[in-house]
């Protein structure tokens, strides 16, 4: 066995064989036999993955893999540019479990660090944009284009207004999504010429891209009027760092700005993770997609953050739900803010302007040498057109020659784009891949230039204090530290979010991540030099592959929403080449995740809701009714499995051969797939298709609300069916481009290559059995405590479990979870999927320790729930409605609370060794959500506090 094995799986042999007696079992294999229905306990892989490595050996082999990518000087462009992430930002955000390790920010009193920073996020793009309201991140900059499309269709959507128009110099990849995401919903993408703007006749929206995909750059003014002239919404997709120069989408009189803000200290990584951003003006701040942080109170009136307008959650809204995306990219979108915040406005401007200045020197250079360059005002793009094929394909060679990438378009025209990274050996080796003579011709400008005074931005931006304070490291890896410290993540406690999955991000695992060799690729790059990638792709699809029982894999997807959607359209798309178009019907039962309804209607479904009956299962008599009523349009059926409820439902097989009886093909949600892994597998129930969520069953880190990767699997028949590469021929596919490049957020699928590597399936099959042993030993300590919701008949669960505690009169499931804050934990999920329930899943990376200070910590509350319950405690005014306790509050000399501080903040011995202190007491949502307050507090409201 690896030594890894047993660095990811928590508990000892003796620690296991404890538990197991515990729960009433002799061996680990008669729990599972009891927990999992025979019939799908033995489906396991045919084929065998690798056998395991150690971590050294692990690393070893992907260096080597590594080494088969070729790192060299990239002028491409095209929405993506290399950067310079500075040093203290990665050492101490992106390779800090402190960071990477917290999960998204639903618990506000314990988020209060991440959730400080992406409200810097969102300042820096209000600012940059000129629009007073951000969201804290989107996907990519392909999906934050059609996010506003949708945006844009749910706001202004009336009579035939079903047309949106895109400007042909937008960039390839985020059409191929819009035009993707269009289809399945009948919008009408029309291209136009922003030279040459129309009328706009039936359009609901109009999108540009800024400067456009070959670096003009526009005055948008006239374009813009008419889109409003129309009654069309104007969106800019707008470069980050050229806002720092040129005009903003606000002062334009755009309704919505988008782009990424990659730019700003996060690596190429052959295409992500990085964070889109997406802005809106104020009468739109109430239809924003994604994560919205915002500013409230806390019961002591003192200034807290949270996400506001909550209530726009897809488990609420389900199929009325305007997106189905249910996380963001929080750390890539922290890396971002933290560096506006090191450089500030003069640093960043100071950056625009070496990047505009070295464009406008090679332009000049270029333009005296006799080429063909296009003559319009840019920023960071230069573009020339070569007379024949003949010189195209010489240069081609002289840039390989010489280690360069360029950008070649279809019509013998040729960008260079220059970036943060480049200085006077790029502009030189470009001197002589153009043979402009004498390199030392580049060390001088040309003359003295300016962006264009109508062009030019005029208006300040980042004015709060944050963006001022910190330019030395000290004062940056002190408030990087600050803002952590406020933070509870795994390296705290264990964090047993039923459905989420959050177990251990091995330390060799996150290595690679930083590696230039992966980090530093662009995502156009040729092929030859990205021979470690492709490499490490088809492992990865094989080894998935296997895993799942499916024929193939796609790691297009960029999160698990993304995913559903991706699956769903390779289902549309067969049913369609079927010849069934009127199937268009999707089962989902009323357990399902939230994100499934809305995934569905975007995937072009109609979506028809099953029951579940006492027992949390499937309704099986109303789904049969169901598949009756409806087995002419029938399309597909979302199912989880194990269910959300927990359980291994043993009907699995007689739900999907019903609906394939029927003419449907049944799609199951991964969410769960750690229950599965190496003991069954989807293919082998009877799945056609399945989302894999890497960044919880395979080890990728949520990042206190993403990255996360969403890959599918599919049966034989769905092969031709996967997303396409948006570079090639995407948009002529039902089932397209769902991302903006063919691998979605590359640069951490080594992660999960690690992960699998050195578990092998003797590992993961470990690994699963001991998630489900650890759910079933809490089930059994807290049953006698708080009843356990749903079962299998023999009262096993699967790898998590629900407590109810809806018995309870006085006191709330969020009485109890902000009460757990006091005991250092995060809670469970609370209230999904059932009102007053707490779901728990403990992983297997947790010990038996953990598990028993967590169920300590929840036999505690329950003694404090019965004090208040019996009236020993006052029903108002006690030690649950007064949780979270801050430090504080209980050094404070005006305690006026009926019970002791020590109570409060000891209730427990074993806290004495180590406390965690949630730095707000309880948040009041109400007031955030009445007073929206989206960007960083002014100074005066600094100072109140």
């Amino acid at each position: 066995m690896s030594s890894f094995i047993a660095r990811h799986v928590g508990p000892t042999q003796e620690e296991v064989l404890a538990m197991l007696s515990v729960c009433g079992f002799e061996t680990l294999d008669a729990l599972l036999d009891a927990s999992i229905p025979q019939q799908i306990r033995r489906c396991l892989p045919e084929e065998r993955l690798p056998s395991p490595l150690s971590e050294h050996e692990a690393l070893s082999k992907l260096k080597r893999l590594a080494a088969k990518n070729r790192t060299v000087r990239s002028f491409i462009g095209q929405g993506f540019s290399d950067c310079i992430t500075p040093p203290v930002i990665q050492r101490n955000l992106i390779e800090n479990p402190g960071w990477y390790t917290q999960y998204t920010p639903y618990q506000a009193e314990i988020s209060q660090g991440r959730l400080e920073s992406l409200l810097n996020y969102q300042t820096v793009i209000a600012d940059l944009t000129g629009l007073p309201v951000s969201n804290a991140s989107l996907l990519d900059e392909s999906t934050a284009c059609a996010e506003a499309m949708a945006l844009a269709f749910g706001a202004k959507r009336s009579g035939e207004a079903n047309k949106f128009y895109v400007a042909r110099d937008c960039h390839p990849q985020n059409l191929a999504v819009i035009t993707t995401r269009a289809r399945a919903i009948g919008i009408q993408v029309c291209l136009f010429d922003p030279d040459s703007p129309e009328n706009f006749d039936q359009g609901f929206g109009v999108l540009l891209q800024y400067p456009g995909t070959s670096g003009t750059v526009r005055d948008l003014s006239e374009v813009i009027s008419k889109t409003h002239a129309a009654g069309a919404l104007a969106i800019i997709c707008a470069d980050i760092l050229a806002l720092c120069l040129l005009k903003t989408p606000g002062e334009y009189g755009a309704d919505i700005a988008v782009g990424t803000s990659q730019r700003f200290g996060v690596p190429l990584g052959f295409g992500g993770p990085h964070a889109a951003y997406l802005a809106v003006s104020d009468a739109l701040k109430r239809r924003i997609p994604g994560r919205l942080v915002g500013i409230s109170r806390d019961s002591r009136n003192k200034m807290a953050y949270r996400l506001s307008l909550q209530t726009r959650e897809q488990h609420i809204r389900r199929d009325k739900a305007t997106s189905n995306i249910c996380t963001a990219q929080a750390l890539l979108a922290n890396v971002a803010a933290m560096y506006a915040v090191y450089h500030g406005p003069e640093g960043l401007t100071q950056i625009a302007n070496q990047v505009y200045r070295m464009a406008h020197r090679f332009r000049g250079h270029l333009a005296k040498a006799g080429f063909n360059v296009q003559d319009a005002a840019h920023f960071d793009t230069v573009t020339l057109t070569l007379e024949s094929p003949e010189e195209v394909s010489k240069l081609r060679q002289s840039a390989s020659a010489l280690d360069v990438n360029l950008r070649f378009y279809d019509d013998h025209r040729v960008s260079i784009t220059f970036d943060e990274t480049h200085g006077q050996e790029d502009l030189s080796c470009l001197a002589a891949v153009f043979e402009l003579g004498d390199t030392s011709a580049c060390e001088t400008d040309p003359d003295d230039s300016r962006v264009p005074e109508n062009l030019r931005r005029k208006t300040p931006f980042l004015q709060n204090p944050v963006f001022h304070l910190h330019r030395s490291e000290t004062q940056l890896l002190r408030y990087l530290k600050r803002l952590e410290n406020k933070d509870l993540s795994l390296t705290a406690s264990m964090i047993p979010l039923g459905s989420c999955t959050m177990k251990l991000n091995a330390a060799a695992e996150m290595f690679p991540i930083s590696w230039p060799e992966f980090n530093r690729i662009h995502p156009f790059a040729p092929t030859a030099q990205t021979e470690g990638y492709q490499q490490l792709f088809r492992d990865l699809e094989d080894w998935l592959a296997i895993l799942t029982g499916f024929d193939a894999v796609s790691l297009q997807p960029n999160a698990g929403s993304q995913g559903e959607l991706a699956g769903l359209l390779s289902i549309r798309s067969y049913l369609l080449e079927q010849g069934d178009a009127k199937r268009n019907v999707c089962l989902i039962p009323q357990s399902a995740h939230g994100t499934n309804p809305a995934s569905a209607v975007m995937a072009g479904f109609r979506v028809i809701p099953v029951q579940c009956d006492q027992e949390g299962n499937v309704d099986l008599k109303d789904l049969r009714g169901k598949v009756e009523k409806y087995q002419e349009e029938l399309g597909a059926i979302m199912v989880t499995y194990p269910s959300t409820h927990g359980v291994f439902e043993d009907n699995i097989q007689e739900i999907c051969k019903l609906i394939h009886d029927h003419g449907g093909q049944v799609y199951m949600d991964g969410a769960n797939l750690n229950a599965q892994v190496g003991l069954t597998s989807p293919g082998a129930i009877g799945a056609d298709v399945c989302h894999l969520n890497l960044h919880k069953t395979f080890c990728i880190p949520h990042g206190g609300g993403g990255p996360g990767m969403g890959p599918i699997a599919v049966a034989k028949h769905l092969v031709n069916h996967l997303p396409k590469d948006p570079m090639k021929g995407a948009a002529e596919s039902y089932s397209g481009a769902i991302s903006a490049t063919e691998y979605g957020s590359a640069s951490i699928l080594p992660i999960s290559w690690m992960y699998i590597h050195m578990m092998g399936l003797e590992g993961l099959a470990k690994a699963t059995s001991i998630a489900i042993l650890n759910a079933n030993y809490l089930a059994h300590q807290l049953r006698p405590y708080f009843p356990v919701l749903y079962t299998r008949h023999n009262g096993t669960v699967a790898h998590e479990c629900i407590i109810d505690l809806r018995g309870f009169k006085a006191v709330t499931v969020e009485d109890v979870a902000k009460r757990l804050m006091d005991f250092g934990f995060h809670a469970p999920t609370i209230s999904w999927p059932v009102a007053g329930t707490m779901m728990i899943e403990p992983t297997e990376s947790e010990d038996k320790n953990e598990l028993d200070r967590f169920c300590e910590a929840m036999i505690q509350i329950h003694a404090e729930i019965m004090a208040v319950e019996n009236g020993i405690a006052d029903s108002q005014f006690n030690v649950l409605k007064g949780a979270p306790h801050t430090a504080d509050q209980i050094a404070s000399d005006a305690w006026d609370k009926p019970y002791s501080r020590e109570q409060a903040a000891y209730p427990v011995k074993s806290l004495y060794e180590f406390k965690y202190w949630p730095p707000v007491s309880r948040i009041d949502n109400v007031h955030g959500d009445r007073n929206l307050v989206c960007t960083c507090p002014s100074v005066d409201q600094l100072s109140s506090d």
